[in-house]
């Protein structure tokens, strides 16, 4: 069992007081994989005063010399990406093929931030005025605080982490306490790659006390959060009054429609990926499927075989297809949403128990029959739970599909384009899936929700990212 460290100002340290809290693996709990600092409040405010004195030289650097560190990040990742995929399914419990996939997703985004390096830049703007050159400079927004979750928690920080420094920021990074160590060694990798001290600050322990100070602090200049609604709000409260940036991306009920022409072994491939895929720990995982009265019967009957057939069990074992959650927290909250989906009448066709002994696991759970204003239809469960709503037709569904406070995707089954754009352009979602699984998402798109599932304000990813982490200065230059 390893004990490690946070960074501050480029050097490894214990908390201030020596407190420390265990990481378990959640498909054998009584396995410490390692201990880590509960940073004091005196912590992070040293991490925040270490990034605000690195920013200057960090944000001077040319940019496409920022990006040579970042692609060397992107080629140590892929050098240790076995390694690194065992780290994250022992802490997370997601399969080994889950894992390797999000590796290698955050050595593509490092890879793809690295090239902005050479790309960002302002505009040059017709001037109403002779003999004046009118342009706009973007510069970094400053010191930023990464607050990141523990269900991605390589390529969540990542997409965060790789703009913030690309555009010239400096960063206060918090990892999710129940996955520290491969926020651990995402950091390590970055200073193997060069990165100066004080550009990149690690800090672990108490997400109130961490998230508290960071978002109070005068000296943060933006927030990034990605996790739940309630502390998203708290987030975006204490923030106001010192007007600090907030980029918040939170909680989603995501429904995926399927339509009568939909071919029935596709869409119980793409709902069953949507719903049970990561053990339903997604923020866009489908846990509301809303099924044609035609397809209804079929659908259902082969969603439940398919959720009877999957394997459960430790992600690192060959042939499992579906890991623990990650917690016991996590894992008593399923079960008991699966209880009031049962006491309020929704109809349990498989699942709703505890799989196997010796780790967190959860039977995959398809509920049929589900009214929309049910709790399981409403509220964010985070794990392999499905409920499946019958309509009558499309605009049925539609009505159903938006009939919720979250917006952050959605995804059709149909092979008929005209509803399929129709559902496009109806859908109150910020992300739209046809054909397709509501879960994976393009590095290069854009990325957020509407309604309750954002602040409504910048985007992640992509060429949006630049909004959040740059401010844009205006230009005037007399040469008449």
């Amino acid at each position: 069992m390893q004990a490690f460290k946070n960074l501050i100002g480029g050097e490894w340290v214990d908390a201030a007081d020596g407190a420390t809290f265990e990481n378990r693996n959640p498909a054998k709990i009584n396995e410490v994989i390692g201990v880590f600092p509960s940073a004091t409040a005196g912590d992070v405010q040293h991490a925040i005063a270490a990034a605000k004195a690195a920013l200057p030289g960090w944000a001077n650097l040319p940019a496409p010399a920022r990006g040579v560190i970042l692609d060397k990040a992107s080629q140590i990742i892929d050098a240790r990406q076995k390694e690194l995929a065992e780290i994250l399914t022992r802490e997370e419990g997601k399969t080994r093929a889950e894992a390797t996939g999000e590796v290698l997703r955050a050595r593509d985004i490092f890879k793809y931030a690295a090239g902005e390096g050479w790309r960002a830049g302002g505009d040059v703007i017709p001037s109403n005025t002779g003999g004046e050159l009118l342009y706009t400079r973007r510069e970094p927004l400053g010191v930023v605080a990464l607050v990141t979750p523990w269900n991605f928690p390589i390529a969540i920080p990542v997409w965060k982490m790789a703009p913030a420094l690309i555009y010239g920021n400096t960063v206060v990074f918090k990892p999710a306490s129940f996955t520290p160590e491969i926020g651990y060694r995402l950091v390590e990798i970055l200073v193997e790659a060069g990165l100066p001290k004080g550009v990149v600050n690690l800090i672990t322990g108490s997400g109130r006390l961490v998230g508290d100070v960071l978002v109070a602090s005068k000296d943060v200049n933006g927030v990034s959060f990605t996790g739940s609604y309630s502390v998203g709000m708290k987030i975006y409260e204490k923030a106001m009054p010192n007007l600090t940036r907030i980029q918040l991306e939170m909680g989603g009920k995501n429904p995926m429609i399927v339509l009568n022409d939909a071919k029935i072994d596709m869409a119980v491939n793409l709902a069953s990926m949507s719903g049970f895929g990561v053990t339903g720990q997604a923020c866009t995982a489908a846990s509301r499927v809303i099924v044609e009265e035609g397809i209804a019967d079929e659908f259902v009957a082969a969603l439940t075989a398919k959720a009877r057939s999957m394997v459960v069990g430790d992600g690192l074992e060959t042939g499992v297809q579906m890991g623990p959650a990650v917690s016991e927290d996590q894992f008593k909250t399923d079960l008991d949403y699966i209880k009031i989906g049962k006491d309020e009448g929704a109809k349990l066709l498989t699942g709703g128990e505890r799989a196997k002994d010796g780790g967190y696991y959860i039977q995959p759970t398809v509920f049929d029959e589900v009214d929309i204003k049910m709790r399981i239809a409403q509220e964010e469960i985070f794990g392999p739970v499905i409920s499946v709503i019958r309509v009558k037709n499309l605009d049925d569904a539609i009505e159903k599909a938006n009939d919720i406070e979250f917006g952050l995707s959605a995804g059709i089954v149909t092979n008929d384009m005209q509803k399929a754009f129709t559902f496009a352009n109806r859908i109150d979602a910020g992300v739209v899936k046809i054909n397709e699984p509501t879960t994976g998402l393009a590095l290069q798109a854009p990325f957020g929700g509407f309604k309750n599932s954002s602040a409504n304000t910048f985007k992640e990813q992509g060429a949006a990212a630049i909004e959040f982490y740059t401010r844009t200065k205006t230009i005037y230059v007399g040469h008449g």
